[in-house]
């Protein structure tokens, strides 16, 4: 039997014809009878048949130019049945043109007639197609789905049902709408009814037994957007958010494919921040840039971001190959005549940085590579020495020797008043661009910020996980808080900072309020659809080795000024004693060679004096 149905399935189009030839020969015949009061057609034959041949012609011409049996009624759109009334019009007028051309007068009140029936028996027998999948579609969705209720009544939303209701396979019984406009209250989109305003949300999935919440509004400002998704939090609902619809237009993707949790992103107070890269990244038209790190959060949207500025050749340097490897083939799939140079190697071997500076030719460099997980560092503070000082000394004296035109450096806020590891061979690292742009011609500078959201090791995808696992989600201190921005932004503010460098600058980005990461844990885990400490446990593990209550973003001997972009600020670059510093680098060289870690955090204190070490290791 389902051999014969799909060997059936192969004529569709061939069947669907016959039927519409029924249909409008049908149509003519009881036009013809109705406009001559009779049913008989002896007195008239030569009429009728001359009139059926040349209907037949035009509505076979038309049907076929317009293709419509090329379409699948039962996913018709609203312009799919335009297209049928269109082709039906023109069928009729031409018919009704040649009959006049040819003296053959069937009576207006036929050309009428016929032009009625058909356009309703064609039209009758399509929409019941196209019911009877919406029927058939909506009984599917009844069985085992997750509730949906829908945030906005407007475009997307409609998109999303349509879809829906197209598909029997997906995973959603939608069971209402919310909005607070209201002339949209208890009308309906596509049979699903608008329940109430946001505020109702809590009551409205309690009534309606909500497993699932999707935001689905297109434009809203981001504060009415986080004061949304703070009164869907109170709900035990899963959350998802679907990209603004304009942004699904030049993507091949359904809109299903497209949904997402609610990200840390979206419950940021402050706006994104964003910057006129088209304007200020003209220094990377048409260059060869090094990206260090190049495999890393950081590092591969540097890649995506100065690859979308023309450079001539991007050079991406990292000694993870899985790292380097991913980033290289995004960047070729999006344009795979993209000038690419991919080099594994650490930024300790000096000999083989030498030889990709010699042979590449590079204009600019952004230094992205390093360690900074804090807790790993404070176990092993040589490599953190090794990688982070060293590293960046090999590439400043490179790009010094070889006459880059910019260096910019990416540095951390745990470099101010360091308590770690980490922090205090970043802080050293400053020192050390800010040192070589004094007397080289290289512009050199070193750009500051906060933690970056989602980043590799960063504390979001750890919360993702617990949460998935069940929990529990591990904060270190209740008090806990941090400066969070994106990693475009990140991006972005290195990329502006590099063309405002003149030399020894270290950037800074105002980004805004600090979150209380035990703010950011129970958001995440409301939002996943559970209740904090009932269904996933907050666990308070107390603060790591070197790790902070508060980060900042500036010493207090480096002042502030504003550039003339007012999202960036810069400090001013510290005096030191350049002789002694250079003398205590040659010192920790070697203690870090032999792995002495007692010297090196001496040394670190002695090269920064304001690091006060809080290690519990």
């Amino acid at each position: 039997m389902i051999k014969i149905y799909s060997k059936l399935k192969k004529f569709r189009r061939v069947f669907l014809f016959f039927y519409d030839f029924f249909l409008w020969n049908i149509s003519f015949y009881f036009s013809f009878a109705i406009s001559r009061y009779r049913f008989s057609l002896k007195s008239d034959e030569q009429e009728f048949f001359v009139g059926i041949l040349f209907l037949n012609v035009c509505f076979c011409t038309t049907f076929l130019v317009f293709k419509l049996y090329n379409k699948m009624w039962r996913y018709a759109e609203i312009e799919d049945f335009f297209y049928v009334e269109i082709a039906i019009i023109i069928a009729n007028f031409v018919f009704l043109l040649i009959m006049f051309l040819i003296g053959v007068n069937l009576g207006f009140r036929t050309h009428v007639l016929t032009l009625l029936m058909s356009s309703f028996f064609i039209f009758v027998f399509r929409v019941t197609c196209r019911l009877s999948k919406i029927l058939e579609s909506r009984h599917n969705i009844r069985g085992n789905t997750k509730t949906l209720l829908l945030v906005g009544a407007g475009e997307t939303t409609l998109s999303i049902l349509q879809e829906i209701h197209k598909s029997p396979n997906n995973e959603y019984t939608p069971v209402g709408i919310v909005d607070d406009d209201e002339t949209k209250l208890n009308r309906s989109i596509s049979g699903v009814k608008v329940l109430g305003k946001t505020l109702q949300i809590p009551e409205i999935c309690e009534e309606q037994n909500v497993q699932v919440i999707l935001f689905s509004v297109s434009a809203i400002s981001r504060e009415n957007k986080k004061r949304i998704l703070d009164i869907c939090s109170k709900t035990s609902a899963e959350v998802k958010i679907i990209p603004n619809i304009s942004n699904l237009l030049t993507s091949n993707s359904s809109l299903f494919s497209r949904i997402r949790p609610v990200e840390v992103e979206d419950l940021l107070v402050r706006n994104p921040i964003t910057f006129d890269i088209e304007k200020y990244g003209r220094y990377i038209f048409g260059k060869n840039v090094l990206v260090t790190g190049g495999g890393g959060s950081i590092g591969s949207e540097l890649c995506k971001q100065i690859a979308a500025l023309k450079s001539k050749k991007i050079i991406i340097l990292d000694i993870c190959e899985n790292g380097v490897y991913k980033i290289q083939q995004e960047l070729l799939r999006k344009d795979s005549n993209l000038n690419l140079s991919v080099k594994v190697a650490s930024v300790t071997d000096l000999k083989r940085l030498e030889n990709i500076f010699r042979e590449e030719k590079i204009d600019a460099v952004f230094h992205a590579a390093a360690h900074k997980h804090v807790p790993l560092m404070e176990l092993n503070p040589s490599e953190a020495v090794q990688n982070n000082i060293f590293g960046t000394l090999n590439l400043v004296i490179l790009a010094d020797k070889y006459k880059i035109k910019k260096f910019v450096q990416i540095s951390t806020d745990k470099a101010v008043n360091p308590t770690n590891i980490m922090g205090a061979t970043k802080r050293i690292c400053e020192m050390i661009v800010q040192n070589f742009a004094e007397q080289s011609q290289t512009k050199f500078a070193a750009v500051r910020f906060g933690n970056v959201l989602d980043s590799n090791g960063s504390v979001v995808p750890l919360f993702k996980e617990q949460i998935k696992e069940g929990g529990p989600v591990t904060v270190t201190h209740p008090d806990i808080i941090r400066y969070f921005m994106t990693i475009p932004e990140a991006v972005s503010l290195v990329l502006t900072a590099g063309s405002m460098a003149m030399g020894g600058e270290i950037f800074i980005l105002d980004m805004g309020e600090p979150m209380k990461i035990r703010d950011l844990a129970q958001n995440l885990i409301r939002l996943s659809g559970f209740v904090p400490d009932q269904d996933i446990e907050i666990k308070f593990t107390g603060l790591r080795p070197g790790e902070k209550l508060y980060e900042e973003l500036l010493l207090n001997e480096e002042g502030i000024k504003k550039t003339k972009n007012k999202k960036i600020y810069v400090g001013r670059p510290l005096e030191f004693n350049k002789e002694k510093f250079f003398k205590n680098l040659e010192k920790l060289k070697k203690f870090s060679d032999v792995g002495d870690n007692s010297k090196i955090e001496f040394l670190l204190k002695e090269i920064v004096p304001n690091f006060k070490h809080t290690s519990l290791v």
